[in-house]
């Protein structure tokens, strides 16, 4: 036997203990650090851009294009799509978690490819983009200006010539987003000068391209030269222009009399803005932006601390008065939710020590099992560094819950070492071998069963499965370690530091001289309730029938209450920052919605002072997209040690926030916090989409929209319910008389190009500013594009040479349109944001918004995104995780009985630890969540411990010959200490996870309710069905006892009082 040659070599049992330690220590300094595993699944974006295309134009000619061609994709969960006004196009195509993001990025490529030659020139010209990263910013780098020398331009100029490129190339990152865009070479074309020389647009557009270029014009002296050849020169013909002076100064016309036409002649020429209509502010103060999404698969917090280390590293080269800011960083929470779970590692090794301390009555006893937890925890980080995990919630969680389990493999040994010295008097040596004898096939099959429990776990699919998987395999190495632990080193220190006990006499007898009464009296009280406990199990078997329906009561409130619960995906965090969504009516101009940001600005840093740190504020684009009338706010909280109280905790304060807000006029401002795994979307809550499945047109998805949001606005089961997309607004459309402009020799395109370049303005050419490649564009000036009768200002030279108004072929009159068009899995969509109501969950609050699509006309359904997805997901994983971690234990537990019918005994006690985790986690208003369901298979492998240990000892009393009673009574007397030690330091080591309120004290008091709620009832009831079960599964089942001799037996009973 394993035990008894490590007996006889506990030099090599220490040896295999320190290597495991060694290779477990080495392995936490590679180990990475992140908040969750990578859950989020892939994603690859597709982004080009259409200046001055509608929303309309961009889906037709680039949106819908590129989708058609996105099919035969391997693992494709969903693809969505957006098209705007400002001609931008995003289509992201989600892939399931575990897909290589490099294969998924190069499959979306090769199809791109195909659908290049269909798009329009002007996009082909600007690039389309292909990119792997996550949906969500990581982290947002600003420069602001302490000495004000420096303006809003500059420093968004600076943040993209400096940083950008930089940033870029930093490990981990993904995608670099700038609030805004440098510093361009604006042509502000003046119409009526423009009438007044006989020139158009076009004529500026062939005098940029002609005259700012850089022109090759050789060497003197190239090779091949003439032989004696002495100079080797290159010839410079021009450079690319670099002020507005040179800009001005170029030629349009000349005249044969010697006049010339330039282009400061019918414009102004100015270094401008390439946009301006996105204006950010940190705390009311210009900012330039970084924003930075990190790289699909990349480790979020190796990526921030490399960003903060390239903003180290430059930040010496910046002007005078340039400063770095993170208005808005993912990673503190990260490092501090982890902080807290290892401060709450710590916690509970210390309460187990404290559990068993008072059990085993003295400190050498004590310390057997307290050495056994660094050797096994050091242990399962070098197994979490072989599988290529990181140090994570789940993983550490899974180490907490793994520090009761495993402790209670080395309590087994310890205490039945002991029995058997305080009943035989063997020494401690001879103790130990006998004691392994007895327990090596129920520590065994513990482990097993354990195994059992959270092996299926690694198995599921999706974002769950990955949370699963982690977690499962963390606490499956734990609970298989601490079986290699308890059968190899446990015993050598059982045999090494354990002193010898009289027959007849107690271990506590050994305790300290000043604690050894107070130990001793703890063992009077603890044996009086083990008789106690022993009666009631007797009293059990007399009263069968009554003791059963009082079991199927305890199911039937199980189910009741199991299926009452609120169903959510993962509890909510204070995460320490949160978000502001601005919309203003449509047709809202930027200033009109920079005013309203400011007002929520002043309200942030002046009435909630208490609780927010800074605010980041983008004005011009929102979460719904790019617009005027759109805006968004990122708020840092202050440190959690500053907002102890609950009024100022993250979800307090956007609630207060969004009704005090909602008091602006013209406005609908909702604050909101992040979701628990910023990768799966912008806000907590669901995340829906309104499909047009029946090709019904935009005006009636707009109508099934707002018939959806005034339903769902009845429904107590939500709030904040909002479209994440943009209203219609007025368009003017122009309508251009084709005939007439034919017979008037106008071509269709220098029509085309007048419009466009006017009043969206027209990219000509490239030129040179501080060492950099910037823009040229060239538009009309401001006051000549505020009406539509400005329209008729411009002018079309024809055929002939002539000068055509606008007015002789083109009229206009107001529609209204879409400023954002955007599609869901190839359909027309919409999407809506939503919360449940406080005390409902997200499960509730998506079953209202599928009930609220029942009442919709035909033609129109709806999908589930990011979170809500997931959640949709693991809400219909969980019964078959259920049921294959049952089965798969019974089967274990048949293998270990070399029984069929035995494991009915411990399969019938499984509800009985459930229903107590369900009560503690419904009395503290908790949702049925993937932790919850963790929770749930963590108390099915205590309760299935617990059974074992009592159902091992009965059927060796019966092989022995006991009568099944008699057996029965034994085992349940033998096993009642251990199982209340065991029980006990289990639940005294997830009882911080319980009671914790810091940092990430959602997912910790999710999990810990669940499984401590559990553990009281799988001790308190289990204890008393399993004899219970056991004797009517045998007397149904088994075969009887072997009657003995009354002397043999009365032998047999004394030798176990």
């Amino acid at each position: 036997m394993l035990s008894k040659f490590f007996l006889e070599r506990p030099v090599f049992a220490w040896v295999i203990a320190i290597i495991i330690m060694a290779g477990g220590a080495l392995a936490i300094h590679h180990l990475p650090i992140s908040q969750y595993p990578t859950i989020a699944p892939p994603s690859i974006a597709i982004q080009s851009s259409y200046p001055g295309a509608s929303a309309e134009t961009v889906e037709n000619s680039i949106t819908q294009v590129i989708e058609e061609k996105m099919t035969g994709f391997e693992n494709l969960l969903y693809m969505s799509a957006i098209s705007d006004s400002a001609g931008g196009s995003r289509i992201e195509l989600t892939f399931d978690p575990g897909t290589d993001p490099d294969f998924a990025w190069s499959q979306v490529q090769n199809k791109l490819q195909t659908a290049l030659p269909s798009l329009p020139d002007d996009v082909k010209n600007r690039g389309v983009q292909v990119r792997k990263s996550t949906r969500n910013y990581l982290m947002v780098v600003g420069l602001v200006s302490e000495n004000d020398r420096m303006d809003r331009e500059d420093l968004i100029d600076f943040a993209k010539s400096t940083l950008e490129s930089a940033v870029s190339r930093v490990p981990g990152v993904g995608e670099v987003e700038i609030f805004g865009a440098g510093y361009a070479m604006r042509i502000w074309l003046n119409p009526d000068r423009l009438t007044d020389f006989r020139l158009t647009v076009e004529d500026i557009l062939a005098a940029l391209r002609a005259y700012n270029v850089e022109v090759s014009a050789g060497q003197f002296g190239g090779a091949p030269a003439k032989e004696g050849q002495r100079l080797n020169a290159s010839i410079v013909v021009q450079n690319m222009l670099r002020t507005p002076e040179e800009f001005g100064a170029i030629p349009i016309r000349v005249s044969p009399d010697g006049s010339v036409v330039r282009i400061k002649d019918v414009a102004r020429t100015e270094l401008g803005a390439e946009l301006y209509d996105i204006l950010p502010s940190y705390n009311g103060r210009p900012i330039g932006g970084l924003a930075i999404r990190q790289a699909a698969g990349a480790n979020a917090l190796e990526t921030a601390d490399a960003v903060r280390a390239k903003m180290v590293e430059m930040e010496r080269f910046f002007p005078e008065g340039v400063k770095v800011v993170y208005p808005h960083d993912t990673t503190p929470f990260i490092r501090v939710a982890i902080n807290e779970v290892v401060k709450t590692l710590f916690i509970a090794i210390f309460l187990v020590f404290l559990v068993m301390w008072l059990f085993m009555g003295n400190m050498r006893a004590t310390l057997i099992p307290t050495i056994a937890v660094p050797v096994v925890l050091l242990g399962t980080f070098g197994v979490i560094a072989l599988a290529g995990y990181s140090i994570n919630m789940l993983t550490m969680f899974a180490m907490v819950l793994a520090i009761g389990l495993l402790v209670d493999d080395a309590i087994v040994v310890v205490e039945n070492v002991e029995r058997i010295m305080a009943e035989e008097g063997l020494p401690p040596k001879e103790a130990t071998a006998k004691s392994m004898e007895q327990i090596t096939s129920a520590l065994v099959g513990i482990g097993l069963v354990l195994s059992a429990v959270f092996g299926p776990m690694a198995f599921f699919p999706g974002s769950t499965g990955v949370i699963y998987r982690q977690f499962s395999v963390t606490i499956m190495a734990s609970m298989l370690l601490s079986v290699v632990v308890a059968l190899i080193l446990t015993p050598v220190l059982c045999a090494t530091l354990l002193k010898p006990v009289k027959a007849g006499h107690e271990p506590a007898e050994n305790a300290h001289p000043l604690l050894r009464p107070f130990f001793l009296w703890f063992d009077r009280m603890f044996f009086g309730l083990r008789d106690r406990y022993v009666k009631v199990v007797d009293h059990s078997m007399t009263r069968k029938k009554r003791y059963i329906l009082v079991f199927l009561v305890i199911i039937a409130i199980l189910v009741v209450l199991f299926l009452r619960m609120p169903k959510a995906y993962l509890p909510d965090e204070d995460q320490g920052m949160l978000m502001a969504q601005i919309i203003l009516p449509s047709g809202s101009t930027i200033e009109q919605t920079r005013e309203v940001s400011r007002q929520v600005e002043r309200y942030f840093m002046e009435h909630e002072k208490d609780a927010v740190a800074t605010t980041l504020t983008i004005t011009g684009t929102g979460f719904s997209g790019r617009a005027q009338n759109n805006g968004m706010v990122m708020i840092k909280l202050k440190d959690w040690n500053l907002r102890s109280r609950k009024d100022l905790k993250a979800q307090a304060t956007a609630q207060r926030s969004t009704y005090a807000l909602s008091k602006i006029r013209n406005a609908r401002i909702f604050a909101f916090a992040p979701p628990p795994v910023v990768e799966l979307g912008m806000a907590i809550g669901f995340d829906f989409q309104l499909l047009d499945r029946g090709g019904l047109g935009h005006q009636a998805l707009m109508a099934a929209q707002n018939q959806l949001l005034g339903i769902i606005s009845k429904d107590s089961r939500v709030v904040k319910a909002r479209p994440n997309s943009m209203a219609d607004v007025p368009q003017y459309r122009v309508d251009v008389d084709w005939n007439r402009a034919g017979a008037l020799g106008i071509p269709i395109s220098s029509i085309h190009r007048t419009i466009s370049a006017s009043f969206g303005s027209a990219y000509a050419n490239d030129f040179m500013q501080g060492g950099r490649v910037k823009r040229v564009y060239i538009q009309a000036d401001a006051p000549y594009r505020m009406l539509p009768q400005d329209l008729n200002k411009l002018y079309v030279r024809n055929t002939q040479g002539k000068m055509v108004p606008f007015s002789s072929f083109a009229t206009g009159r107001w529609i209204t349109g879409s400023p954002q068009l955007a599609r869901f899995n190839g359909f027309p969509s919409i999407n809506i944001w939503g919360e449940p109501a406080p005390g409902k969950s997200s499960g509730e609050a998506m079953l209202a918004m599928e009930e609220a699509m029942g009442k919709l006309p035909k033609g129109f359904g709806f999908d589930w995104n990011g979170l809500s997805y997931q959640e949709q997901m693991s809400s219909s994983q969980a019964p078959l995780l259920y049921a294959f971690s049952i089965f798969v234990i019974f089967l274990c537990l048949a293998a270990l009985y070399e029984s069929w019918t035995i494991p009915i005994a411990v399969l019938l006690v499984l509800p009985l630890g459930v229903i107590g985790g369900i009560i503690a986690s419904s009395l503290r208003g908790l949702a049925n969540d993937v932790y919850f369901q963790i929770a749930l298979l963590t108390t099915l492998g205590l309760t299935t411990k617990n059974a074992i240990l009592i159902v091992q000892f009965a059927k060796n009393g019966l092989e022995q010959g006991m009568e099944l009673i008699e057996a029965t009574l034994q085992g349940v007397k033998l096993r009642f200490r251990p199982i209340m030690m065991t029980s006990l330091a289990f639940g005294f080591g997830v009882l911080p996870l319980v009671m914790t309120t810091g940092a990430g004290a959602g997912a910790q008091n999710a999990i810990g309710t669940g499984v401590l709620g559990g553990m009281v009832t799988a001790t308190v009831l289990v204890l008393i069905f399993v004899p219970l079960f056991y004797v009517v599964v045998e007397k149904i089942f088994g075969k009887k006892g072997k009657k003995l001799p009354d002397s043999a037996k009365l032998s047999e009973v004394k030798a176990h009082e």
